[in-house]
């Protein structure tokens, strides 16, 4: 199953293995407190800083907790065996028992490439079955981590590797940080297109907030021609009778069919719930609130569609208001948080909107639909760029997973590949290894 020209070590041979701090009542209230690392910040081959604890550590234990710029971490618990390198993204960082920390005792080990070994280990090759401990928790002991047998190829040619993976690694964070770009440009139009609009005219201000003075702020029910609730049909997988919109399917703007499901329904019944290209589908109730203003315009996909009952239909005026318009607008930060302001919360938890709320609902709306539609087309721009880095990032996660197993295994060799065009930084030729020159 792994490459076979590869000769095989038990990782505690090649990495010294130590556990990080326990947290406790003292280190949690005591004074000089240090940053440290759970499970939840390490990912597969990607340290994630958004939210860092931090814990008061003995000055006599601190020198052994603390991290170094290449210090392999490997999950004890949660997914057990994922793993990534510590590459000093802080100057003082520790971390926490649930986490292994790992040094190369040698310098012919590439601590990357044991990260992405056990993410094929673990999550394609299934070799460490029963590697975790069976607990009330599932754990990785040091012990067993130290006895798992890894691949030891010379480290030149791990470092070609390593070198092949992160380059469809680094393409997938660039096209990650170009969507949230692309995101935050248009949470930026959005907030100056529903209150400057695009004629450079002055402004004055409403209920919502200024907007340009020739605009008016209506409620949704001066716009619209009438609101529904959805089907109670209970609905399955079976590709059989009538596909069936549900919360899953409901992003913002725009109707995800990918998680389908269906029912059937008396043909004089489905025909009620049919809907129609322009309709306008809200989610009526939800745990997470700001998905109540993720409205999305039906476009005629999947053919012949209905809606489930945790939805609301509203078909519109369209003389008066293009549907594109009005999700955006409530799928905007203000359309959000209105329409949050709005919602009723509920005893389990979620947060309701009826037919009375949405048709209370403003709605900043330009005179003529000509105008609204020149709206829409800069916001679908950029919704087009974010579809576009998300395309191509799911292309590159899939080559990723298949070139990790077919290297690991073997399958191919670093020579067959190249990778250049993923970055203007080409990689020099790897050199052959002494099993390929023979």
């Amino acid at each position: 199953m792994i490459n076979e020209a590869w000769p095989l070590r038990p990782l505690g041979e090649l990495f010294e293995i130590r556990a990080g701090k326990t947290m406790s009542a003292a280190a949690r209230d005591g004074a000089e407190k240090t940053p440290f690392l759970r499970t939840s910040n390490v990912l597969w081959d990607e340290i994630d800083l958004t939210k860092v604890d931090e814990m008061a550590i003995p000055p006599r234990e601190l020198s052994g907790k603390l991290l170094r710029p290449g210090d392999l971490l490997v999950c004890e618990g949660g997914e057990i065996g994922r793993a990534a390198i510590w590459n000093g993204e802080q100057d003082v960082m520790s971390f926490q028992n649930h986490l292994h920390r790992l040094r190369p005792l040698a310098d012919d080990v590439d601590p990357r490439f044991y990260v992405y070994f056990l993410q094929c280990g673990f999550t394609q090759l299934g070799i460490f079955e029963g590697a975790g401990n069976k607990t009330t928790i599932p754990n990785l002991s040091r012990n067993r981590l130290a006895a798992l047998d890894v691949p030891h190829p010379d480290v030149d040619e791990q470092r070609y590797v390593v070198r092949a993976l992160a380059r469809v690694r680094d393409a997938m964070k660039l096209h990650d940080r170009s969507t949230g770009l692309a995101q935050d440009l248009k949470r930026a139009a959005m907030r100056a297109l529903f209150t400057k609009g695009l004629r450079g005219e002055a402004q004055k201000e409403t209920e919502i907030g200024t907007v340009p003075e020739s605009w008016d702020v209506v409620e949704f029910a001066e716009v619209r021609e009438r609101l529904q609730y959805g089907t109670s049909t209970r609905c399955t997988y079976d590709p059989t009778g009538y596909p069936v919109l549900r919360i899953p399917n409901i992003e913002p703007g725009r109707v995800n069919a990918a998680d389908i499901k269906f029912g059937t329904l008396r043909k004089d019944e489905a025909k009620r719930y049919l809907l129609k290209d322009g309709d306008l589908i809200f989610i009526r109730t939800n745990g997470v609130i700001e998905r109540l203003g993720a409205c999305a315009v039906f476009a005629g996909e999947p053919e012949g569609a209905l809606f489930a009952s945790y939805l609301i239909r509203a078909q519109l005026k369209l003389d008066r208001v293009d549907p594109y318009f009005a999700a955006h607008f409530y799928g905007s930060e203000l359309g959000t948080s209105i329409v949050a302001g709005r919602a009723t919360p509920a005893a389990d938890g979620k947060y309701n909107l009826n037919t009375g709320t949405i048709d209370s609902l403003p709605l900043p709306l330009p005179p003529t639909v000509v105008e609204q539609r020149e709206i829409v087309a800069v916001l679908d721009a950029i919704d087009r760029k974010v579809d576009l880095h998300r395309r191509k990032r799911a292309v590159l996660d899939e080559l990723f997973k298949a070139l990790l197993h077919k290297l690991m295994t073997g399958e191919i060799r670093v020579a067959d590949l190249d990778l250049s065009a993923l970055t203007s930084d080409p990689a020099p030729a790897p050199k052959p290894t002494a099993t390929e020159a023979a």
